[in-house]
């Protein structure tokens, strides 16, 4: 208590008479308003009374750490002229995540705190911000190979299956469907829509989400048509995104864009295949391709029917020619043949001549060629003869039959007496008969010198 006392006796300053006077060290550091860089944050605007609060940031360069942070405050009066002034000139909405250059009032408020009072903004700052971002995306696109490639894609002869990336409910889309389905040429079209937000925050995120539901179907399609309704150009900036840029350069089928005005490119448009200015014009673009290939059947078959016209003309005229020179044709073959006929008959007894002379040999060389024939056949069969009388008389019946008797043994004719010895069992062959007997004695018999 005595300290508290000593406290209080001192000259302790209240929060209020404190704040009291950090209110006016503000005021007399900032007498006048003055030019501020930041990034805005957590923009939002008072439904009913109209006012607009923020948070002005400043990040650090290289790490992009909040480094330092105050609110800010834009009255009703002042946001109704500053926020309309800011878009015409950047195209881009009031909202976080910009850069600017405000003319702030610097405020310190014994109840409220510290804030700054937006009084005036230099959209050219903040412009120039959103050029540069552009330039990066666009460059990056470039250094990554990827910004020319869906316009290198082969546009398909005829882009009648269209995948169609749009809100539901965008008038532009009714448009473009009534358009292309009642074409006065009747051609036929098959769209399929694949829904996605086409404006804010969110935009990014469900058009990706709308390529990739497509990239799984893509022989399903020709094209892909992007588009929207009508709107502000700050509604187009949501196109200026990277990736959203990038999954379209690198989409498989050739994307055709149709969400801004003529003065207008997004990144988007700068990286489709065929970039075209609303809806209405995107449906017209599909027609006329299709119309343009029609015309060319068409011509084809204009230039079929004139070369048939002609072909079927030089024939016609051919066979008149051929019609008026058929009877001296004809007689003049008739005559050749009469000529060639009477030559032939001419020729005619020297041909009888010499094929009665061919006949005549022809006999004669059958002739001789029956007796020859004759001579081999009998010579032939005495050969046979002889054949046949010699094996019978060198046959064993035959030496049997002249009183010859063979000696067997073991159903082997023994040749030499060497081959027997005693005891061996012979078999005696006979002309009426075989005997059986057993060698008592072998003894051999010197031949004569």
């Amino acid at each position: 208590m005595d300290l508290f006392n000593e406290l209080n006796t001192s000259g302790a300053l209240t929060l209020s008479a404190l704040n009291e006077r950090v209110t006016q060290a503000v005021d007399e550091s900032f007498p006048e308003a003055c030019w501020m860089q930041a990034e805005t944050s957590d923009v939002r605007v008072q439904g009913a009374a109209g006012h607009c609060y923020l948070e002005f940031v400043e990040k650090d360069a290289h790490s992009g750490q909040i480094v330092a942070k105050a609110r800010g405050t834009i009255w009703a009066r002042t946001f109704q002229q500053l926020k309309p002034y800011f878009e015409e000139e950047t195209g881009q909405a009031f909202v976080s995540g910009l850069k600017v250059l405000v003319k702030v009032t610097v405020v310190f408020h014994k109840l409220y705190g510290y804030s700054l009072n937006v009084i005036d903004v230099e959209p050219s700052y903040t412009l120039g911000d959103l050029v540069r971002k552009r330039q990066e995306i666009i460059r990056r696109l470039q250094e990554e190979g990827i910004f020319d490639l869906n316009r290198e894609l082969p546009f398909p002869v005829l882009p009648q299956r269209i995948a169609v990336i749009t809100s539901p409910n965008a008038a532009g889309y009714g448009d473009f469907e009534n358009q292309l389905m009642n074409n006065p040429a009747g051609y036929p079209f098959y769209m399929k829509l694949f829904p996605a937000i086409m404006q804010g925050e969110k935009t990014e995120e469900s058009v990706v989400a709308a390529l990739d539901r497509i990239c799984r179907f893509t022989d399903c399609f020709d094209v892909v048509v992007l588009i929207r309704g009508g709107g502000s150009a700050s509604d187009l900036n949501c196109f200026d995104s990277y990736l959203l840029a990038a999954h379209c350069a690198q989409f498989p089928l050739p994307v055709i864009t149709g969400i801004g005005h003529e003065r207008d490119d997004s990144i988007v448009d700068l990286i489709a295949h065929t970039r075209l200015k609303t809806p209405t014009a995107v449906a017209a673009f599909l027609i006329g391709q299709v119309d343009e290939q029609a015309g060319w059947v068409n011509n084809l078959q204009q230039t079929l029917c004139s070369r048939m016209t002609e072909i079927l003309s030089a024939q016609q005229t051919y066979l008149k020619l051929l019609a008026a020179r058929f009877p001296s044709l004809v007689m003049h073959r008739i005559e050749q043949n009469r000529t060639r006929l009477q030559a032939l008959r001419s020729a005619l007894p020297a041909s009888q001549l010499l094929i009665m002379k061919r006949r005549t040999a022809l006999t004669e060389v059958r002739q001789h060629l029956q007796n020859r024939w004759t001579e081999y056949v009998g010579g032939q069969n005495r050969e046979m003869e002889l054949t046949e009388q010699f094996l019978k008389m060198a046959s064993p019946d035959y030496v049997l039959q002249r009183g010859y008797t063979l000696i067997l043994k073991d159903g082997k004719i023994v040749k030499r007496a060497s081959g027997l010895s005693d005891g061996d069992e012979i078999t005696a062959r006979f002309a009426d008969g075989d005997r059986t007997a057993i060698v008592r004695q072998v003894s051999s018999v010197e031949s004569n010198p």
